[in-house]
């Protein structure tokens, strides 16, 4: 098996950090619960031998109607906000109204610029429905819609296209992260974004086409946060794993901070972040990397350290990965802006040797691997950090318990 990288943390947000996943524990939920503000999630084999990728299965419908399709293994991403689906997994019955502006001429395209790739479709609205919870009427991104086949130079140049399901790695990606909208400020106020653009419904995109100024109320926004009750933010909770992994893994998604009965802080510790960001501060051998974050949708940790050994490109099994001698046993201090601070400990295993002993696994808590993005400001603690805990992310401006978002709390 080779397995692949992915890291859904959008490029856009890599580009903003340069300039710029009560009680005694947490308020975790036993996979399988019934609760309305639960949803079952798994990490089971992926489309494109990803490791590491987190599903959920979600309802999407048409606005206040009855016309409903349920997607099945989407990507849950604390890296990112939005509900992206890949066409070809809607059904083919489900009408969707395409954003358009006044005049009805114009469609809402965007192009979601991953730091793997990038995904391109138009904007749609519909109701999204998870677990018990409803956001309503919402703008989500159907990927691939053979509708707006034309993608612009300055999109498509930005890598690879990730448009199909193989590519993607996954039907779809819920962004559940720090932030309401997927792009904020930014492609609010500033047109040569790169990321959202108007285009005739008759002929859709040129390669030529240049991206537009998109207002907060028409981007694609986290569902979370539109929810009737248990909108400021989510847990993940999943079991620990051996050294040598597991062929899958069982958890939970819950909505909500300290709304109901399961979903409480507890002794969880609380790491305030950067506003229009949701990044900290991590130590690292000395280190400070400004720019970190829990993300669900990056399938290792990221960070640079030249004395850890990488496979090559062109190994067969595990290229670009981290590829010790021997497990390396590592911690890392992390630090929110509101002053906490905690020491975590985690390994760096041999990814190669991993896989090829256990060609059947798709869980590993130890794989890590170089950023790739020229900075040795990141370090992200991809979905290997959220084995065996609890970790909240709290949306920006949505009221907790432990003060307004945006934060993560861990236990």
């Amino acid at each position: 098996m080779r397995i692949r990288q992915t890291r859904c943390l959008p490029l856009l947000l890599w580009t903003l950090l340069l300039a710029g996943c009560g009680g005694g524990g947490g308020g975790g939920t036993a996979a399988g619960s019934t609760a309305v503000n639960v949803q079952p999630i798994s990490v089971s084999a992926s489309p494109s031998n990803a490791v590491n990728v987190l599903y959920a299965s979600v309802t999407v419908c048409s606005p206040g109607g009855n016309d409903c399709g349920t997607v099945d293994h989407v990507q849950v991403d604390t890296g990112s906000s939005g509900l992206r689906i890949i066409a070809s997994q809607l059904p083919a019955s489900l009408s969707l109204p395409t954003q358009t502006d006044a005049g009805g001429n114009y469609a809402s395209v965007e192009c979601t610029q991953f730091a793997d790739g990038f995904a391109w479709g138009p904007v749609k609205t519909a109701d999204v429905k998870i677990s018990g919870e409803e956001a309503a009427a919402i703008p989500i991104q159907v990927i691939g819609d053979p509708a707006f086949a034309a993608i612009p130079d300055n999109c498509s140049s930005s890598g690879p296209p990730e448009n199909t399901v193989a590519a993607f790695g996954a039907n779809g990606v819920l962004g559940v992260g720090a932030l309401k909208q997927d792009c904020g400020s930014t492609c609010a106020t500033y047109s040569r974004n790169n990321l959202y653009y108007s285009c005739p419904i008759s002929s859709g995109c040129t390669t030529s086409s240049a991206s537009t100024v998109q207002p907060l109320d028409l981007q694609v926004v986290n569902p979370v946060a539109h929810f009737a009750n248990d909108n400021n933010g989510v847990v993940i909770t999943l079991p620990a794993l051996s050294v040598d992994g597991a062929a899958s893994v069982n958890g939970s998604l819950i909505f909500g901070i300290g709304t109901e009965s399961n979903n409480g802080l507890g002794n969880a510790q609380v790491f305030m972040t950067r506003a229009g960001q949701g990044t900290f501060t991590t130590i690292y051998k000395t280190q400070s990397f400004y720019y970190s974050l829990f993300d669900s949708g990056s399938t290792n940790y990221y960070f640079d350290d030249a004395t850890i050994p990488v496979c090559s490109q062109s190994d067969p099994i595990a290229p670009g990965f981290y590829c010790p001698t021997a497990t390396q046993s590592l911690s890392a201090t992390i630090r929110g802006i509101n002053g906490a601070s905690a020491t975590l400990g985690f390994g760096i295993a041999n990814a190669h040797d991993l896989a090829a002993n256990h060609p059947d696994y798709w869980a590993f808590s130890n794989v890590g691997a170089p950023t790739g993005v020229g900075s040795s400001g990141y370090f992200i603690w991809g979905l290997p950090a959220f084995y065996g805990h609890s970790i909240y992310t709290a949306i920006e401006g949505q009221t907790t318990p432990a003060g307004d978002g945006p934060f993560f709390a861990y236990f």
